[in-house]
């Protein structure tokens, strides 16, 4: 909290000097901060403000903040608006390529070209190839800017092009081997090229065994990679084996931020980044989920008429019926959102196929034979009838049992014809829920209706 107000007050303070004109000032204390508080400060301007900015910075160092900001900020199509032509030019050009293809992913093509065809041909020519892969791949979110060397060379040649080109590249923990048709055939860290002798061949000491990606896979499988070898950075390869680029660890964290959030908005049938929509544009998003749920609900209430008679015939049975639905439901919801994370994290999906449903099926019938106890009593001492306790206990039993398998398969089910599991959202599997409880409630009780009619 403290934190916060005192930054607070470091923008306020730095945004008296932008508005007094007094741009020696504060360019010496902007450009002192971090890239990302200069970037929180941007954020912080009004448009008056950010167009003084930027007669105050120059592209290369506007383009220095925009590295490392979201780059897929909500307002960035509006940013580079405000911005002179030329500038934003200059600044993309100044931009690592893979931020740089990010930005202009977001804009509109007459725009993107626009921008482009103001730039150096050597830095279009780079984002280019980036724009050219699908979205959400390897080649997607790679950089173009790495170093690689050949294996005949030494260490001493090798850390003299590592100075040379250093500036140019985003990361340098590895330095990658490469064949005269660059071919990946090794890689080395930047601490082995530093503690061993300078005279001593590349080839003598790289690592033959290179992990790599291909720039077609899905950049969820990248993550996951880079996770589980624990990787600052991983190669790009494409079918033949040629390295292409790199994919940086900062970028795979934004990756796993938005799979994170993207499965989220699926369980919550609502894109939880959309926070600062106007509640028309919000309620026109939700719209079409609640009304296909309000029909799946209608099957339901249309489904307890059905069981009018039985109602009017012991009518103590509507007075569960919230109750069965709403357990069933949350533990439909649970299951739901245990079997999208064991996906996520997964990597032998067909293996685990019938032992996630297994597991959600047992952890169904412990927990609803527990809850169907706990009620089996609660309702026998209350309205003094055990068999109305039994009913509604046995209910309690196969609705969540059924929930849990619900909320297991039908996310298997989701991926295995291609679609993101996320989708089968919390309100869907809720809902249908609502249905098979309803049913297996009204069934079970007409089995003992002997025993009820006279509550």
């Amino acid at each position: 909290m403290n934190e916060n107000l005192d930054m607070e007050m470091q923008f306020e303070s730095l945004r008296q000097l932008l508005h007094a004109d007094r741009i020696n000032e504060f360019r010496e204390t902007f450009l002192e901060w971090h890239l990302y508080e200069q970037g929180q400060f941007y954020f912080s301007l009004d448009q008056s403000e950010r167009l003084r900015l930027y007669t105050y910075l120059s592209p290369k160092e506007t383009a220095d903040m925009f590295d490392v900001i979201e780059e897929d900020h909500e307002d960035m199509k509006d940013y580079l608006t405000e911005m002179a032509p030329r500038y934003v030019a200059d600044m993309l050009s100044e931009m690592y390529a893979d931020n740089a293809a990010d930005i202009l992913h977001q804009l509109d093509k007459e725009d993107a070209l626009k921008y482009l065809s103001l730039m150096p041909s050597e830095h279009v020519n780079r984002i280019k190839v980036l724009l050219g892969y699908e979205d959400k791949t390897a080649g997607a979110i790679m950089t173009t800017e790495y170093i690689s060397i050949v294996a005949n060379q030494t260490i001493r040649s090798a850390l003299t092009l590592l100075r040379k080109k250093a500036s140019e590249a985003e990361v340098i923990y590895y330095v990658y081997v490469v064949d005269k048709d660059n071919h990946l055939a090794g890689v080395l860290s930047l601490r082995e090229l530093i503690i061993n002798d300078d005279d001593t061949l590349i080839s003598d000491m790289m690592e033959e065994r290179v992990i790599s990606v291909d720039v077609t896979e899905d950049q969820e499988d990248v993550a996951k990679t880079i996770r589980d070898y624990d990787f600052l950075a991983i190669p790009v390869v494409n079918s033949r084996k040629e390295l292409l680029g790199i994919i940086t660890v900062d970028d795979i964290i934004d990756v796993i931020d938005d799979e994170a959030t993207s499965d989220y908005s699926g369980l919550a049938g609502v894109d939880v980044e959309a926070t600062a929509e106007t509640p028309l544009k919000a309620s026109i998003k939700r719209l079409p989920w609640l009304i296909t749920l309000l029909f799946l609900g209608m099957s339901t209430a249309t489904l307890i008429s059905h069981y009018e008679l039985l109602i009017n015939e012991a009518s103590i049975l509507a007075v569960f019926i919230s109750l069965i639905t709403g357990t069933a439901g949350n533990a439909g919801t649970q299951s739901l959102a245990v079997a999208v994370r064991k996906l996520a994290i997964s990597d032998d999906k067909d293996n685990n196929f019938f032992k996630l449903v297994i597991n959600e099926v047992l952890t169904g019938l412990i927990t609803g034979l527990v809850t169907g106890v706990v009620i089996f009593v609660v309702v026998g001492f209350w309205k003094h009838n055990f068999v109305l306790g039994f009913v509604i206990g046995i209910a309690m039993l196969c609705a969540i049992t059924v929930a849990n398998l619900a909320g297991s398969f039908i996310p298997i089910l989701m991926e295995k014809i291609g679609f993101d599991p996320a989708v089968a959202s919390g309100p869907f599997i809720t809902t249908l829920s609502d249905l098979t409880s309803v049913l297996i409630y009204f069934n079970i009780a007409r089995l003992f209706m002997g025993f009820l009619i006279e509550m």
